[in-house]
Order: structure tokens, then sequence, then C-alpha cells
């Protein structure tokens, strides 16, 4: 690899600080996601919850102004804001705002 693609990134292969997979977590029947958002050198909170309702897979994305330093860390909090609204919300989480 050349000093340059080094240095710049060659675009092939897994980025550097690319976002960390995570298994998603069942939680009362929701499916959680972490997605936590790289910015920077920071991870913001984030989570795409899912469920089936009624044969259709209804799904509901969770960004937080919370930013963490650690992407297993951002994910951790991310799975325990997202199952802190499905207690809250349950299926409304769903819903569309007003």
């Amino acid at each position: 690899m050349s000093l340059l693609s080094r240095l710049f990134g060659s675009g092939s292969g897994s980025e550097k600080g690319a976002a960390p997979e995570h298994e998603p977590v069942e939680y009362e029947g929701f499916a959680i996601h972490p997605e936590p958002i790289r910015e920077g050198s920071q991870w913001r909170i984030a989570a795409r919850i899912e469920r089936d309702v009624d044969g259709e897979v209804k799904t509901h994305h969770l960004v937080r102004a919370d930013v963490m330093a650690d992407g297993d860390a951002a994910a951790a909090e991310s799975i325990r804001k997202a199952k802190r609204l499905i207690d809250e919300r349950g299926e409304g989480v769903f819903d569309r705002p007003r």
C-alpha cells in the first residue's frame, strides 16, 4: 500500500473509525439494533427499533444528542436508551409526531 493510500485511505476494506457491528437485542417483542454514529473522535447515541405489527415491519430511528468516546459504550447506551423509550411508549414509538 502506498504512503498516500495509507494517509488518505484507499476506499477498500473496512474504514478506520467505521461503526462496529453489534448484534440486535430482543426486548419486549422489539428488536433493538444499536447503530452509534461516528462524529470525529466521538460516537453519537443511535439505534434502530423494529417490530412486526400485523405482518408489517415497523421501524423507528432513535438518535440522541449524547456522545461518548467509545463505540462499544455508545452501543450499550443506545440499547439502554431504546429500552427506556420502549418502556415509556410501547408500540406508540412508531406513531408519527403531531
